[in-house]
């Protein structure tokens, strides 16, 4: 048995110094499941059968676990040199991505971001300047509006009292006309044209004021010809406007005064003989039921806007 024993162990290390030898001549990665199947057939004629398949199976295993810590090391330093350029050139790309990803990112001229901060701005701007410029447009409308209005912002200093002489040859003062709406005009009977179309159109315009809202005005005509304009020819005169026209006349000094008080101008023209004309002032004032001044009517006025105009202002005073 002994004997047995000793020439099995030196055939196996036989065996295994020609594998080592093999292996070394071939410079080959460890050895391959063929390898295993070539070296088999020699280990079973090494092997006595009487030793069985299960010490033959341990020892290949042996023998491969030895084979396969014993493999090249130009194969291991090539293997460790190469996972390591690989690792270096891993972390140097790493570096490299590092570095790139340290490096600000270029892109287009415009982003979405911009883009839309863009729009947003510029429909800002133009709705504040939508709103601004209606915002102007009103602030010029509402004063036109105050001052086309002119005397709802304050009463002007026209009117006063005043003694005069009526067309009945009665004196008469501004008192006499207290609680009542009035419209006077300052002309005289000798006018051509002028004050009888005025004339004209402040009668009718009372009669419309009457017709359409009730409100009773009284027609006042203040002769600025107190030389020609006696009582006898204002009564002629006013009757051929309307029946309750009063005309009012008076001395040089009391006709200067009234004028005054109501800022009319008048003057006489070059005289020939004793027809001359007188240059006036062409304008209807509106006077309150306390006499004071409301507005006054141009010579631009219709009969229609002299109508709607007193109105508006007498329901502006009763509100």
């Amino acid at each position: 048995m002994a004997t047995i024993l000793s020439r099995t162990l030196n055939r196996l290390r036989y065996v295994n110094q020609n594998l080592i030898q093999w292996r070394s001549s071939m410079h080959s990665p460890p050895v391959s499941e063929t390898t295993s199947h070539r070296a088999l057939p020699l280990l079973q004629s090494v092997v006595p059968l009487g030793l069985g398949i299960q010490s033959s199976a341990v020892y290949q295993r042996c023998l491969f676990s030895s084979s396969a810590a014993t493999v090249n090391p130009e194969n291991q330093t090539s293997k460790s040199s190469g996972d390591a350029k690989s690792g270096n050139g891993k972390h140097s790309g790493g570096s490299q991505d590092s570095s790139d990803a340290g490096k600000p990112v270029r892109g287009g001229p415009i982003s979405w971001l911009s883009f839309l901060l863009l729009v947003a701005t510029g429909a800002g701007v133009i709705f504040y300047y939508d709103k601004e410029k209606k915002q102007h447009i009103e602030e010029i409308n509402n004063a036109s509006k105050a001052v086309k209005e002119g005397p709802s912002a304050g009463k002007a200093a026209i009117g006063g009292p005043f003694n005069l002489i009526n067309h009945e040859g009665k004196h008469v003062t501004e008192k006499n006309f207290l609680g009542k709406w009035t419209l006077i005009y300052f002309g005289f009977t000798h006018c051509p044209d002028i004050c009888p179309d005025e004339l004209q159109k402040l009668a009718a315009a009372v009669d419309k004021i009457k017709e359409k809202e009730g409100f009773e005005i009284i027609p006042l005509f203040i002769s600025v010809d107190p030389e020609r304009d006696n009582v006898e020819q204002v009564g002629e005169y006013v009757k051929e406007f309307h029946p309750k026209l009063v005309g009012l006349t008076g001395t040089l000094d009391e006709i200067r005064n009234v004028a005054r008080a109501y800022r009319v101008y008048y003057m006489k023209t070059a005289e020939e003989d004793s027809d001359y004309l007188v240059d006036h002032s062409i304008v209807m004032y509106l006077m309150g039921p306390d006499m004071d001044f409301v507005k006054f009517f141009g010579k631009n006025n219709d009969v229609d806007s002299l109508t709607d105009g007193v109105i508006k202002e007498i329901k502006r005073y009763k509100k």
